[in-house]
């Protein structure tokens, strides 16, 4: 089985590791292409929803050395769910990418409903989603990605001081955009793509009117923000709901002076075909030689 894994990701080195909460997560750390041929330290790019996301987004490491491109090195990691949980990582995922108190919107429930009568979901099924959205800690996996996960990489990996990086989508957006909201000043860019924000009640408003004034000294980390054309005027209303609101943010932050730190790109993707190129995008904007 290893042979075959590192024949399908080469350069990938998977551990397991326990947090403080005892939640327990599947890590995979991937080199770029030259790095055993080097001393250089280099940046860590995390990427979340590893079960689904490290398959589309390590291979892509090898885009650094593209000609055509100027994407900076970097080592990325990637953070899913281990065992029992590995199998219900988009359920458990609720858990750790939304933040806490995150309302439960009206076009949530309404596409849990209509799973549920087409036979794509249990009642089981959306009763243990909508418990763990109920109980949503990204308060609790953001401490852990800062404060444990990242000093042991440092400890084990030639890592750099600054120019770390952050991706999700979807929720892992959602996630992404709130951790650049609370400014840990881990990450020099936060890739959020189709973050979901799905709630006009949204705990990423009432972030984003806390926002201090930027001062010209502030070294401020960027922000990509991605949607795909088919979630602004497709025919699914919980995903142009969703871009409403992330239009909306954008439109807040604008507001709050902050155009200089937030770029953005509609991709020709929808919801699922949309995370690579999402991906890519935030590579080619915020992690440029």
């Amino acid at each position: 089985m290893s042979e075959i894994w590192h024949g399908c990701l080469p350069d990938t080195e998977y551990l397991e590791i326990t947090a403080r909460s005892g939640h327990r997560y599947g890590v995979w750390v991937t080199t770029p292409p030259g790095y055993t041929d080097s001393t250089d330290p280099l940046p860590l790019i995390y990427v979340l929803d590893g079960n689904w996301t490290v398959g589309l987004t390590a291979p892509l490491i090898v885009s650094q050395a593209d000609p055509y491109l100027t994407i900076a090195p970097y080592i990325q990691v990637t953070i899913g769910y281990t065992g029992e949980e590995a199998a219900a990582w988009a359920q458990i995922r609720n858990r750790d990418l939304v933040p806490p108190g995150e309302p439960i919107g009206d076009d949530t429930l309404a596409t849990l409903a209509a799973a549920r009568d087409a036979g794509t979901m249990t009642q089981e099924q959306i009763d243990a989603y909508l418990a763990e959205l109920e109980e949503a800690h990204a308060d609790v996996f953001l401490d852990f990605l800062t404060g444990e996960l990242h000093p042991h990489l440092r400890s084990k990996l030639r890592v750099s001081d600054s120019g770390h990086g952050l991706f999700g989508y979807s929720y892992g957006g959602l996630f992404a955009l709130y951790t650049w909201l609370r400014e840990t000043g881990l990450f020099a860019g936060v890739g959020a793509g189709s973050p979901g924000v799905t709630s006009k009640d949204s705990q990423i408003f009432t972030l984003v009117d806390a926002l201090p004034d930027l001062g010209e000294d502030t070294a401020a980390p960027r922000l990509h923000i991605t949607l795909n054309e088919a979630e602004v005027l497709g025919d699914i209303p919980f995903y142009r709901g969703m871009a409403r609101h992330v239009l909306t943010t954008v439109e807040q932050l604008h507001a709050r002076g902050r155009s200089g730190q937030v770029s953005h790109a509609l991709l020709r993707e929808t919801h699922v075909t949309g995370l690579q190129a999402s991906f890519l995008s935030y590579l080619k904007t915020c992690h440029q030689r």
